[in-house]
């Protein structure tokens, strides 16, 4: 898994989207920002969660953070962090790399409506230097991913 099959899905489904590799480490929202020139909020996180009994992924803008209250009416019932052994058995990508691309087995994508204040966002491309540019509507479609709403305000 990983890159290789983040290379893969984008080479079927965007084959005009580059994956762009950096030296060092793009692992957390602020080195990622830092590598590739971008706002910390145009980096697309991907959040690995547990619904009940179902995974999910959520993608949302890098400085946002989940509101437990818009969680609740939005899933019924309080996400939980999946932990990293979990996250890298499920989705085939290392934390610092996950993505909603190229996954290990289908996870339902939401896309968190924080990443249509860019017009363009840096997800991570399955491993902890690699990412690529799309825009956030191109994101939902090709992942098709549903849009949710359940980041705190950015006045919050």
């Amino acid at each position: 898994m990983t890159i290789d099959s983040v290379r893969a899905f984008m080479a079927e489904h965007a084959p005009d989207i580059a994956i762009v590799e950096t030296a060092g480490s793009s692992a957390t929202v602020p080195l990622a920002a830092a590598a590739h020139g971008v706002a910390t909020g145009q980096i697309a996180k991907t959040l690995s969660l547990r619904l009940g009994e179902e995974v999910v992924l959520v993608v949302a803008s890098g400085d946002a953070r989940l509101d437990n209250k818009k969680c609740k009416s939005a899933f019924g019932v309080k996400p939980r962090m999946l932990g990293l052994e979990e996250v890298a058995a499920l989705t085939g990508h290392p934390v610092g790399g996950v993505c909603p691309f190229g996954l290990a087995q289908p996870l339902r994508i939401l896309c968190d409506v924080s990443l249509k204040a860019y017009d363009v966002v840096v997800p991570a491309a399955g491993s902890i230097n690699s990412a690529l540019f799309i825009t956030p509507d191109r994101l939902a479609s090709i992942t098709g991913a549903a849009w949710v709403d359940v980041c705190q305000d950015p006045a919050a």
